[in-house]
């Protein structure tokens, strides 16, 4: 799986399809949406544009959704409708959107199904921000999730859950990874970050992406903007020292953006 995807969260239609399209021809290959989004459709679209115009295989490329709360109950239906609307024979990484005990294990039994019928390749969970509540899914089901989807950004750093989740061979990934729409001033303006950006002459949003990986996380931020794609992409040649990985490690506050 890459390391560095786009996200899809809160793009229209016609945002979505260009994201997903601009993203693969300027080199990004993992691409999350999610059925609540209601841009799979989009996502597709951008993904069969890509591959038409020669960007890409379908080989080549990462992609992930989700199944949401209401759909827990028929995850088959879930999981066919989701394959359906991303015009896919197969989904790379499916997520449950959220933790519901009521019938989240029930979910996650379908999502397994579905990978023994090469329906899906991988799976995992989203929004699970207690161990006791992840391991009540892992403790009674059969493959392990392949990775934790959570809010996560210099903030709000996730540590208690990734070190939980290690044990299982699970990875963390971060939504939100610049501290998600209407928030991501408030980091790119953080003394710190600045401070290491202009040491790098890189911006402080690459600067944020580059501590996601350097610190072992998958990072997946959202952009509608081509420029803004191409710039959080470009983040492969330069790293982050020890101490500045130290100074971004003590920006953690424990404070979320999100309620979700």
């Amino acid at each position: 799986m890459p390391i560095l995807g786009l996200g899809m969260f809160s793009l229209s239609d016609s945002e979505a399809e260009n994201s997903t399209y601009w993203a693969l021809k300027h080199g990004f290959r993992l691409i999350d949406t999610a059925r609540i989004y209601g841009n799979e459709e989009a996502v597709g679209r951008g993904i069969k544009r890509a591959i038409d115009e020669g960007y890409v295989t379908r080989g080549e490329i990462f992609i992930t959704t989700k199944m949401w709360t209401s759909d827990y109950s028929d995850g088959a239906a879930a999981i066919d409708a989701s394959l359906s609307r991303l015009g896919l024979d197969y989904i790379d990484l499916m997520i449950l959107h959220h933790s519901q005990p009521s019938n989240d294990v029930d979910a996650y039994k379908a999502m397994e199904q579905a990978v023994r019928d090469g329906k899906l390749r991988s799976i995992g969970l989203s929004n699970y921000y207690e161990p006791e509540d992840f391991d009540r899914v892992v403790n009674a089901t059969t493959i392990k999730p392949a990775l934790l989807q959570n809010e996560t950004h210099p903030y709000h750093q996730s540590g208690l859950m990734k070190e939980h989740i290690a044990q299982y061979g699970t990875v963390l990934e971060s939504w939100f990874p610049l501290g998600g729409r209407g928030n991501t001033q408030t980091l790119f303006n953080d003394e710190t970050i600045s401070s290491i950006a202009s040491a790098h002459e890189k911006s402080s949003a690459q600067v944020i992406l580059r501590w996601h990986l350097q610190a072992g996380q998958i990072a997946i931020p959202g952009s509608s903007n081509e420029q803004h794609i191409i710039e959080d992409y470009d983040i492969w040649d330069f790293e982050l020292s020890d101490e500045e990985m130290r100074s971004m490690s003590a920006l953690e506050k424990d404070e979320r953006f999100s309620w979700y």
